[in-house]
């Protein structure tokens, strides 16, 4: 797969570097900030290599590519350059929009590394599990657990100083002065004088006294206000004494306002954030528990779940545990049962492919693939998910199910719920399995509209065995105007050597391909250079536009029905420009092809130079 042709591609269709103001990125989905989405062509995002699916949310253009991101986004970066906000021309998003796209800046880049501390934390919690049943000493007294254990808490003792760095990016601040700041909270004399009986003052001013260590809120907002007085020290210290005395005036300034102001403020948001959280966790733990369970894969579409995340890291940080991804964890079983549902449903083979794949990527705590590539693509195993995912994350809310690290919700962190006690933790095994295997079940016996199979092997429709009646002496009319050609004289070894099908071919003289009967769409390509056809009469038929008209990626081409679609004689199927085709290079000349030929002795062209839609162009005999 070449990731800098997409990354291209997909800059160009988003609407060009100069329509571009922002760019972050998830474990699946590239987010844009652009300047104008009206320039974004979603049709042919849609169908650019590697495309799952384009979601617009919270004032962000998403461009959703499952387990192939990181490579793209990469490929993007040396393309877009500086990314520096662009005043001019930029649309207006609500308060809570930015608010939500600040949140998802400053968490996104450090979730694989939270990640990556749950996975260490579920490890641990196998050895201790393993260590009780095979070994007399106690484990946890062991130095590598001790070692690895450091390694796992690392990211949330150290809170203050990653979120420094983190914020110092979005907020377009020095990132070395921000780490300071939050290194200065973690410092062990300031912890310990915190943490001690005798009131603190700070310049004869009383300090709040509060732990920083793991905190998230406080550092945020002091970065925040870190960059407005970095700019205003900027502004007005001559530019000879800059590099020293900028960052020294930023700290004088900043730690005090940190500790007198700012992190108490955040302490008391972070405090009220959890109250909040776990007043209704007290009122009903099955309602919230339920509540997450059911509408967590609907925030993950709109990409509002990176709201939520804090809550959770903040629970790990302040308290060293948290429910917030178990019930989470029903959501993402709850989508890979379903996509299992639909690759045992299906019989469309690249929808077959697909669910397949996402089962296995939900299982392992990454759905969009199954989201987007299946489950909402069908809508049913959508709604059947949320449904089985909510009584998932109901029974874990009633057992009290919560995890010991903030861990991606997957087969591989189950561990980190086990230290929730026996009743806790069999619920949650419990909702993970209700989640998944009713949502498969719902899903195969429940069923959906599934997608016509479209077979792109050799450019040509699935063929099937259906037989066309004995007597049958039938006239095909034409689907387009123009030059008739014999098929062995147009330029595609494929096409003339009769290796796909016997039939003939036109040099259009009009940009319309129109159905020749009664018929069903049965294959409609992305690029549009290619119909398949189930005509009524048992015919099958596939008409080729042009040659090597694929690499225009739908350039010119414009359809008027779907794939699936039954339609009548003479319904406009697809339209395109001849004159731009013409000027970009590419021969017009397009096929019509008896993909079942072998089913009729006799498919003969009519003496006919020159055609007109809906006149004789073969005759087929049984």
């Amino acid at each position: 797969m070449d990731y800098q042709s997409i990354a291209s591609q997909i800059l160009e269709l988003v609407g060009g570097k100069k329509n571009v103001r922002g760019l972050t990125h998830c474990f699946t989905r590239l987010r844009f900030q652009l300047i104008d989405t009206s320039k974004a062509v979603k049709d042919k995002l849609l169908q650019t290599e590697g495309v799952i699916s384009v979601v617009e949310s919270n004032g962000q253009y998403q461009v959703v590519l499952g387990n192939k991101v990181t490579k793209v986004y990469e490929a993007l970066q040396p393309l877009l350059g500086d990314l520096a906000n662009n005043a001019q021309g930029q649309e207006k998003v609500a308060l809570g929009t930015r608010i939500l796209n600040v949140i998802t800046a400053i968490f996104t880049p450090m979730i694989p590394a939270i990640a990556a501390s749950g996975m260490l934390k579920g490890i641990l919690a196998v050895a201790v599990m393993m260590g009780t049943s095979f070994y007399a000493t106690d484990i946890k007294k062991s130095d590598t657990y001790i070692i690895l254990n450091a390694a796992s808490d690392a990211v949330f003792y150290f809170m203050p100083i990653i979120l420094g760095y983190a914020s110092a990016r979005v907020f377009k601040t020095n990132e070395f002065i921000a780490m300071i700041l939050g290194a200065t909270l973690c410092y062990p004399a300031l912890v310990a004088l915190m943490l001690g009986q005798n009131s603190i003052s700070l310049f004869n001013i009383t300090i709040t006294k509060a732990n920083y260590v793991s905190s998230v809120i406080p550092i945020i907002i002091a970065v925040f206000i870190l960059s407005y007085v970095q700019r205003f020290f900027d502004k007005y210290v001559p530019e000879v004494l800059k590099i020293i005395m900028v960052p020294t005036l930023s700290l004088l300034v900043m730690v005090p306002l940190t500790l007198i102001v700012f992190g108490p403020i955040g302490i008391y948001i972070g405090e009220f954030v959890n109250w909040i959280y776990y007043y209704i966790m007290d009122f009903s733990p099955i309602l919230l528990g339920a509540f997450i369970g059911g509408i967590w894969c609907v925030l993950v579409i709109f990409g509002a779940h990176r709201a939520v995340v804090p809550i959770g890291i903040n629970d790990v940080a302040q308290t060293g545990r948290q429910n917030l991804l178990a019930f989470a964890g029903a959501a993402n079983f709850s989508q890979a049962g379903a996509a299992l549902g639909v690759f045992f449903k299906t019989k469309n083979k690249n929808l077959k492919t697909v669910a397949a794949s996402a089962t296995v990527t939900a299982l392992f705590g990454i759905t969009e693939p199954a989201i987007y590539g299946a489950n909402l693509r069908l809508k049913k195993p959508m709604i059947y998910a949320v449904i089985c995912g909510a009584i998932g994350g109901g029974l874990m809310g009633w057992g009290g199910s919560y995890g010991t690290a903030f861990a991606n919700q997957g087969v591989l962190t189950i561990p980190v719920y086990a230290n929730a006690g026996t009743k806790a933790f069999v619920c949650y095994l419990l909702g993970c399995a209700i989640a998944f295997f009713g949502a498969c079940i719902m899903t195969v016996v429940l069923g959906f509209t599934d997608i016509p199979n479209d077979d792109k092997q050799a450019d040509k429709p699935k063929e099937t065995d259906k037989q066309p009646p004995h007597d049958l002496d039938h006239a095909l009319m034409s689907p387009v105007s123009g030059k008739v050609i014999a098929l062995a004289d147009v330029k595609d070894d494929v096409f003339a050597s009769g290796a796909m099908g016997k039939g003939i071919a036109v040099l259009p003289n009009k940009g319309e391909i129109v159905a020749p009967e009664d018929c069903t769409v049965s294959v409609l390509y992305p690029t549009l250079h290619a119909i398949g056809l189930q005509l009524d009469s048992g015919i099958e038929i596939l008409i080729h536009i042009g040659i090597d008209t694929v690499n225009l990626q739908g350039q010119y081409f414009t359809a008027h029905v779907k794939a699936g679609e039954h339609i009548t004689k003479g319904t406009k199927i697809v339209s395109f420009d001849i004159e731009k085709i013409k000027q970009a290079g590419y021969d017009l000349t397009t096929s019509i092809i008896v993909v079942n030929s072998q089913q009729y002795a006799t498919i003969a062209p009519t003496a006919q130079t020159q055609i007109e839609t809906n006149n004789q162009l073969l005759q087929i005999q049984a």
